[in-house]
């Protein structure tokens, strides 16, 4: 019955992604850490868990939006190439970061992103083009901050690169193709650092590989891939701003869970 929980997490995840537009992270992350509080795991380490399993299941998803990306010429590789560089480096960094904070206390992090992320979408705030694509340190060193942050966040850093991307006045097709490029390398680097952080814990649960729940990854990794298509068409079909407040109501409810 778990197995059959985290196929339906991961088919919900991946329609979810294709209708905003966001990585699934920002639902993955929440639905684990309710179902593992559930399933009596260890209150210490179940967000760890949950934000390492999420990134696991990035790895999957984004490759055949990288695929399709590609196939289309819109990824600038040029500048995922430099900014790769900071994201393996910040990646790395945030999941420490991450695993030293205790589990409450990343659950309000998380909390607190996910409402910052809601008023965002809600109100549709975006930075104007105001200035060119920085030159190869620059890219390097957001590249090293967004990697961090979605280290922390559990998240393939979708909603801070386009942003970011689009500032610099790359077209925003571009931001989102070069933005799920560089969602590959933040998920696996960040999800083999929580694999080998959680390595041995004693608190983990069986078929765990550090922070990483095999159950849950392959569940969600099997039906997130193939729905994610469904959610795409389906968005072309209804009203983007409607969405995108619905959406930016789901993620507010689940910050102020998170914070309550």
């Amino acid at each position: 019955m778990e197995f059959v929980l985290y196929l339906v997490l991961g088919a919900c995840a991946g329609v979810l992604a294709g209708l905003f537009g966001v990585g699934g992270g920002m639902i993955i992350v929440p639905v684990l850490v309710f179902s593992f509080t559930a399933q009596g795991f260890d209150p210490g380490i179940l967000t760890h868990l949950a934000v390492g399993t999420s990134l696991a299941t990035i790895i999957f998803t984004s490759i055949n939006s990288v695929r399709e990306h590609h196939r289309k010429g819109a990824v600038r590789w040029p500048v995922f190439a430099w900014m790769a560089v900071g994201v393996l480096i910040g990646s790395g960094l945030g999941s420490v970061t991450a695993a030293a904070i205790q589990g409450p206390m990343l659950q309000k992090i998380i909390g607190v992103f996910a409402i910052l992320v809601a008023i965002q979408m809600g109100l549709d705030l975006k930075p104007r083009a105001s200035r060119e694509v920085p030159g190869k340190p620059g890219l390097t060193l957001a590249g090293g901050v967004i990697g961090w942050a979605s280290a922390i966040f559990g998240i393939g850093g979708g909603s801070l690169t386009v942003p970011f991307l689009t500032w610099r006045s790359v077209p925003i097709q571009q931001a989102v193709a070069t933005s799920a490029a560089c969602g590959l390398p933040i998920a696996a680097a960040s999800a083999l650092s929580f694999m080998a952080l959680g390595w041995n814990n004693p608190g983990l649960p069986p078929y765990s590989i550090g922070f990483i729940y095999l159950p849950a990854l392959v569940g969600i990794a099997a039906t997130s891939m193939l729905f994610a298509r469904f959610g795409a068409r389906l968005a072309h079909r209804l009203s983007p701003r409607l969405l995108k407040r619905l959406f930016a109501l789901l993620l507010l409810s689940v910050g102020l869970n998170f914070l309550i």
